[in-house]
């Protein structure tokens, strides 16, 4: 069985593990060697299996997922493959080798990166004009901002512009202390996916814990640019990025739902 799967993915913007992860995984595409993929009970969690055997991560570990829902995601993954094997059409399962291939061996740094995303989310930057924009900021961002605020039972400050402007440590500290209590690696995998494809810490936690869906979040994240396009229009290969990004948060979405997290 081949142990190492390519992923034609830069991963820019990933915390350095992660980052190590998705490297291993850059390589030519191989041709599909199995026949059936299915998902069998192995040790606390669940295999994704290959013609009866437990695949690996490019970095040789099990693929084995604490959940069978979360298994199943990956196996289907396989099933749908043609003759060669396409990571770029797997994106569960590109989650999935950076968490246990990276997250697993670094939690602390992608924890930091999260909390940095904190300190600079995109929800505390706000326009001071037009008036449309500032009124779509605030129907799709108040919400979302007090549910933070109440889960670190501190403010966040908002700023005007795009000059930065410092959160309160205890706000940050009380980030950290819920971003601990997520065990799982391949859930941090997540959440830090969704942090950085919609630059809001906040819009990603929320998504996580179901306070909101990811299409909502994915809106919220988008109200800028959205707004921009109602003005001046969008151009195909905008539209293309924001379709493949959306397939990622999409991803990582589902697969913390599968995990339970």
């Amino acid at each position: 069985m081949r142990d190492q799967l390519s992923d034609p993915e830069t991963g820019q913007g990933q915390a350095d593990p992660m980052k190590a992860a998705q490297e291993a995984m850059r390589a030519p595409l191989p041709k599909r060697f199995y026949k059936a993929a299915d998902v069998a009970p192995e040790g606390d969690g669940h295999a994704v299996q290959l013609d009866g055997r437990t695949a690996k991560t490019p970095g040789r570990a099990p693929l084995v997922l604490a959940t069978e829902a979360a298994a199943r995601m990956v196996a289907d993954e396989f099933a749908a493959q043609g003759e060669v094997i396409d990571p770029a059409t797997m994106p569960c399962y590109r989650l999935v080798n950076t968490a246990i291939d990276g997250v697993t061996a670094d939690p602390q740094a992608v924890l930091e990166d999260v909390v940095r995303f904190f300190g600079t989310d995109l929800l505390c930057y706000r326009a001071g004009e037009p008036e449309a924009l500032v009124a779509a900021q605030r129907d799709k961002w108040d919400e979302p901002l007090a549910w933070a605020d109440q889960l670190a039972g501190s403010r966040f400050v908002l700023a005007e512009g795009i000059m930065h402007v410092a959160q309160p440590r205890e706000t940050l500290a009380a980030m950290g202390v819920h971003l601990r209590q997520i065990a799982d690696p391949v859930a941090l995998a997540a959440l830090h996916s969704m942090t950085t494809l919609t630059g809001s810490a906040i819009l990603a936690l929320g998504t996580l814990r179901g306070a909101w869906s990811a299409d909502d979040a994915w809106t919220a994240a988008h109200v800028d640019e959205d707004f921009n396009i109602a003005q001046w229009g969008e151009d195909a290969e905008a539209r293309a990025r924001r379709a493949r990004r959306w397939t990622e948060m999409d991803a990582a979405a589902r697969m913390a739902a599968a995990l339970g997290d």
